[in-house]
């Protein structure tokens, strides 16, 4: 005679929604993480971007920043709180222009922490002479 303990009676929803939790948690971190890493090259690409046009000889390194921020608005929404700041540096091979772009690092969808996620882009600066 089978006890109460061995009967199976009912599992199967129990195990349904618990498997069902644990993928849809998978399935919502992958996704998170994904768009992390979105966040992370747009605000990358952006960067370099803005150190190249900052660097070019007709242009002033703010205008690099602006451009970054422009791009960073663009691929992810102007609320996202992307700030740019360039500055003209000295390097190895003479001057550059760096342009560092600091930004959320998104944690729950685009909502992150402000100012966490810092990406710093150099370009050699153009000149007519």
């Amino acid at each position: 005679m089978r006890t109460l303990r061995d009967d199976d009676t009912g599992s199967a929803p129990v195990e349904f929604v618990l498997v069902g939790t644990l993928l849809t948690l998978l399935t919502l971190a992958v996704v998170q993480l994904a768009i992390a890493v979105y966040v992370r090259n747009v605000v990358h690409d952006a960067a370099v971007e803005g150190a190249y046009y900052g660097a070019l000889a007709d242009m002033a390194p703010g205008d690099g920043a602006s451009r970054a921020e422009q791009l960073v608005g663009a691929a992810v929404g102007d609320g996202f709180g992307a700030t740019a700041v360039a500055t003209p540096t000295d390097g190895a091979a003479g001057p550059q222009v760096q342009v560092t772009v600091t930004a959320t690092l998104p944690l729950v969808g685009f909502i992150g922490i402000p100012g966490a996620l810092e990406v710093t882009a150099h370009a050699p600066r153009e000149s007519f002479d």
